[in-house]
């Protein structure tokens, strides 16, 4: 192998690691709010309702940088757009600890949300680029490490308010572990303008709407466990606040795990198949944290759910690419925007029927959704 060849290939694997690492990063920053939720809910005094609305300004800057965010990457480069959104999500995160009021809050949540969005676009512009100069598929393994990245971020936020470390502080350290990531990979991103003819949205019909319908359920069950995940073991079942961040992060370990291994999972079992099967298990997961007498109990049915959500969404995606309803350039932005919102809207949902009623008769819903998934997916034919 001649030294011009090895050099190539050794620029390619540190591309490919750069790429791994603006997944990473994002599912750490995301993750490591789930901790922060019930210390901002008790500083800022909300109640269920309130936070609920308060998340959606996560969510509304998420859904609004989007666009912007692959229109910026067609024309200044992923490299520049990264670089730009992560250093907005590492400035926000401490304001999160700190924001003193519904209102500031809201307004940091809104910043916050609209960095990760916007990295969420663009890494993905990033990944294909790279995953096409390979020559090998590596989406799925881009992937993976969005959901590693959420683990850890879960973990060291969790393990570090155990300590009984100042909320505020242990943002910091996470904002500086961060920053020093970015700053190793983002010579190592890829400064290609992206396509800008693409249409970024487009009204889903036929079997598409009914992938995306199923795609808004499983993110928002996702959401479900970033966002109230903690506040349930806190109110619900008296977990000390400094353990709350128990449950995200055991939904988040098994996640990952089962995402690692899911593409031969699906391919055993089919696609069908896989969706009724996930669906079963994780509405059983929120069933058994609904109804634990026990800690131990309630962290095995976050495990369930993290197993059981795994690979739901892959296979819906799988199905949007092999359907002939829409063309597939169509079809993936549509369903997209449609989990997005369930992600990010879906928990202000769990926050009204959790004010209207109860969180517990919240999380009994969102089981029922996720059985529908698993009923109606044999149904769409794709």
């Amino acid at each position: 192998m001649s030294t011009l060849t090895r050099s190539v290939l050794a620029g390619t694997r540190t591309e490919q690691h750069a790429t791994r690492a603006a997944f990473f990063l994002p599912g750490f920053a995301t993750a490591a709010w789930a901790p922060l939720v019930p210390f901002a809910k008790s500083r800022t005094g909300l109640d269920e309702g309130s936070l609920g609305l308060v998340l959606l300004c996560l969510g509304a800057g998420s859904l609004l940088s989007m666009p912007l965010a692959g229109m910026l990457a067609a024309r200044h480069g992923c490299r520049a757009v990264m670089i730009a959104t992560l250093i907005m999500v590492i400035a926000a995160l401490p304001l999160l600890a700190i924001a003193p009021s519904p209102w500031t809050l809201g307004l940091a949540l809104f910043v916050f949300g609209a960095g990760v969005g916007a990295c969420d676009c663009t890494m993905n512009i990033q990944a294909v680029m790279v995953e096409r100069d390979s020559g090998r598929p590596m989406m799925s393994g881009f992937h993976a490490f969005y959901s590693i990245g959420g683990a850890v971020g879960a973990a060291a936020m969790t393990a570090l308010l155990a300590l009984h470390l100042p909320p505020w502080l242990v943002c910091l350290l996470g904002s500086a572990v961060m920053a020093a990531l970015l700053a190793a990979s983002l010579p190592f991103w890829r400064n290609d303008k992206a396509a800008s003819g693409a249409p970024v949205f487009a009204v889903p019909q036929g079997v598409v709407l009914g992938i995306g319908v199923l795609c808004f359920v499983a993110f928002l069950a996702e959401g479900a466990m970033l966002d109230w995940s903690a506040v349930f073991l806190h109110e619900v079942q008296h977990v000390d606040p400094s353990r709350a961040g128990l449950g995200f992060m055991t939904f988040a370990i098994a996640m990952t795990v089962t995402r690692l291994v899911g593409d031969g999972m699906v391919a055993r079992l089919g696609r069908h198949r896989a969706i009724l099967l996930g669906s079963l298990v994780a509405a059983g997961g929120f069933a058994l944290v609904t109804f634990a007498p026990a800690l131990p109990l309630a962290l095995l049915g976050y495990a369930l759910i993290g197993l059981g959500c795994a690979n739901i969404v892959p296979a819906l995606f799988s199905m949007a690419g092999n359907q002939k309803a829409m063309p597939e350039s169509l079809a993936i932005p549509a369903i997209t925007t449609l989990g997005y919102a369930g992600v990010l809207a879906g928990p202000a949902l769990i926050g009204f029927v959790a004010q209207g009623s109860s969180l517990v008769f919240a999380f009994c819903l969102v089981a029922a959704a996720l059985l529908l998934i698993g009923l109606s997916a044999r149904w769409l034919k794709a």
